[in-house]
Formats: C-alpha cells, sequence, structure tokens
C-alpha cells in the first residue's frame, strides 16, 4: 500500500494502538514485580491449548489507557479471529481486529499482513501505537515517516519480557501529546 505521507491527523482522536500477544502480553517473565498470571487457552482455530503468562498490572494499564479514551486498542496478532476468549481472560471490552482475513497468516507470513494494518491506521489520518516483537519492520518509509513526523509511536519488546512499565509510560505520554485540545 502506498500512501500519502503528508496526511494531516484526524483532530480529537485517540491514537490506535495495534496489540500484537505473544511476546507484547503473554511473555514467559514479565516481571512487573509480581508473579505473572498464567492461563491455558484453547484454540478453537489451532485445536490445542496454549499456555499464556501475562501481568496482571499491563492489563490493567492497557484496559485503563483504552476505557479512558486515551487510545483505542485494536488486535493485530494471529489471536485475531479468537480474541474474543482473551477478552474475556483479561475483562477487556470487545475490542476491533485489524486483521479480518481468513485465516491470519502465522509467523514472517503474516508480517506483511500486520504492517498493512499500521499503514490502514496512518491512511486514515489517525496516530497510531504499534507493539509487536517481530513484525515492525525496519526500513519501511511510510512507518519511518510516520515516527519521523511524531505520528507514529512503534515498541518492539524483548519477546521473554513483553511490555515493560516504561513502555505503557511511553505510550501514555505519545497519546497526551496527541490528546484532543
Amino acid at each position: 500500500m502506498d500512501i500519502e505521507l503528508d496526511l494531516p491527523v484526524v483532530p480529537d482522536q485517540a491514537p490506535v494502538w495495534l496489540l500484537d500477544v505473544d511476546g507484547v502480553v503473554n511473555a514467559r517473565r514479565p516481571g512487573w514485580g509480581r508473579t505473572p498470571c498464567r492461563a491455558d487457552v484453547w484454540s478453537e482455530e489451532d485445536r490445542c491449548e496454549y499456555p499464556l503468562s501475562w501481568a496482571d498490572a499491563l492489563v490493567d494499564r492497557m484496559r485503563a489507557l483504552h476505557d479512558s479514551g486515551v487510545v483505542e486498542l485494536r488486535w493485530c496478532t494471529t489471536w485475531c479471529p479468537e480474541a474474543d476468549v482473551l477478552e474475556r481472560l483479561w475483562r477487556l471490552p470487545v475490542l476491533d481486529r485489524a486483521l479480518v482475513c481468513e485465516p491470519v497468516p502465522k509467523g514472517p507470513e503474516g508480517w506483511p499482513v500486520k504492517r498493512a494494518a499500521a499503514h490502514a491506521v496512518l491512511a486514515a489520518g489517525r496516530t497510531l501505537v504499534w507493539t509487536d516483537d517481530e513484525a515492525i519492520p525496519e526500513g519501511d518509509r511510510v512507518l519511518d515517516r510516520a515516527v519521523a513526523r511524531g505520528i507514529a509511536l512503534l515498541i518492539a519488546p524483548d519477546p521473554a519480557r513483553g511490555l515493560r512499565p516504561a513502555d505503557i509510560d511511553e505510550i501514555e505520554a505519545f497519546a497526551a501529546r496527541h490528546a484532543a485540545v
């Protein structure tokens, strides 16, 4: 997708936060100062159970930022077809899915689909937060230009640790800079 790089940002709208799950929320050692929460989650699509581990404080902050309108959370993950399972587990509202293709490609095959979702947010004139441990590309002229203009924040956390408190602080500060006046 080739988009005009100088589109004005739509005023009075919160940044769209494209949220990956594995390596971002689901992490082996999330840390956050408490014992991680754990659950085994059944995937109808894959016909197997996946162990998840997350910091409840991370999910609480994500939920609070979304519920207050500071950001608009959207799933951007291979979990999109079954995100309702995660919404129930993490007490999140029903969130939009950025990946609507069926089936959602997994691994590196899915990275171009995620990148297209990020480009679509920017093409719509929205500011962008994208958190993904693997799919954020280097040398993408659209994303690089958006970061340089201050209308995109890209965070690729250590997949073993996921998002850290400092990452959420950075997202909150970025969103505050783009808050409706």
